[in-house]
């Protein structure tokens, strides 16, 4: 088989009733550029039978890949996964549950061919999503722009194109706690952004629960950001200083008064609220240290069930 130009990577995790019509759009597209591609679709431990489904049209269409992992091990490690299995010129990583237009997928192969290196999607609006998940989302977004040193563009998600020089630079990223559109921001290289409207889910439910995207939005802060390690050093300042301010007041004011601040209540507002600043620091350096124990582990990001047959393979 000719090696392909593209790769179309989409993680499945229990999306039954998508991949009947993620398959045939992304075939249709992907045939319009009149160039050899192939599709990766990585079951990420689903259990509703997508599983059975990805293997039929695999039988069906050599041009399809299936990676099955062993167990669930999350979308940024399956996007991983499909990373590593991609042999095209340039990768296109695309969501199944069709927010994600594959139609946009030409016009950010148009930018690729124009010479840019990382083209992604940004979301101009966003179909069918509820005012919490909007609002989140732009603080998220803006919330790490701003604390970061990393160029990590506004309202982007995994939905882009990369070259195969970017890629191999990701392959050799093996980071446990993964957020992928900063660490294609990270490596560098020519970048351009493609406005596309997000569509609503075309059927199913979304696999990411206010827990997850608490969980991924922390993986993103640290991963990319010493801010909350320096924020608790600027409280402990700010405390200290107060303290340096009011223990002279304090003093003066039992002097000529004799009555100032008496009493247990004080104290132990203040003790509480120098103990709440302790714990709230000691979580934060706890997160970091968390993450330095799971890298010292070296286990692999995830185990393969079943996988094309392929060389120069990175270390999962």
């Amino acid at each position: 088989m000719k090696k392909p130009t593209f790769t179309v990577i989409a993680p499945i995790y229990n999306e039954l009733e998508n991949i009947p019509e993620l398959y045939p759009r992304i075939r249709d597209v992907m045939d319009q550029t009149g160039e050899p591609w192939e599709l990766i679709l990585v079951d990420d431990g689903s259990s509703d039978g997508s599983t059975e489904v990805i293997r039929k049209l695999a039988e069906n269409d050599s041009r399809v890949r299936p990676v099955i992992f062993a167990r669930n091990f999350g979308h940024q490690i399956a996007v991983t996964a499909g990373v590593d299995y991609s042999r095209g010129e340039a990768v296109v990583i695309i969501d199944a549950d069709l927010q994600d237009p594959p139609e946009v997928i030409l016009d950010l192969i148009a930018k690729w061919r124009e010479g840019f290196e990382v083209v992604y999607a940004v979301r101009e609006e966003r179909e069918g999503e509820t005012w919490f998940k909007k609002i989140t989302a732009a603080l998220f977004y803006r919330l790490i722009h701003a604390i970061t040193n990393v160029n990590i563009p506004l309202d982007t998600g995994d939905f882009r194109l990369m070259d195969q020089k970017v890629v191999a630079v990701m392959k050799q990223m093996r980071e446990k706690h993964r957020f992928l559109r900063g660490m294609s921001a990270w490596v560098g290289f020519k970048q351009v952004g493609v406005n596309y409207k997000r569509k609503p889910r075309y059927a199913g439910t979304s696999k990411y629960p206010l827990k997850k995207m608490i969980q991924f939005a922390l993986n993103a802060i640290t991963s990319f950001s010493y801010f909350p390690l320096q924020l608790a050093t600027y409280i402990g300042f700010i405390a200290a200083g107060l303290s340096v301010v009011a223990i002279p007041i304090i003093i003066i004011l039992r002097l000529t008064t004799g009555t100032a601040l008496l009493g247990q209540a004080t104290t132990l507002v203040m003790v509480l609220f120098l103990g709440g600043v302790q714990l709230i620091s000691l979580g934060i350096i706890g997160e970091y240290i968390g993450r330095i124990y799971d890298e010292s582990k070296n286990r692999p990001l995830y185990i393969v069930a079943e996988a094309p047959e392929d060389e120069n393979l990175p270390e999962c």
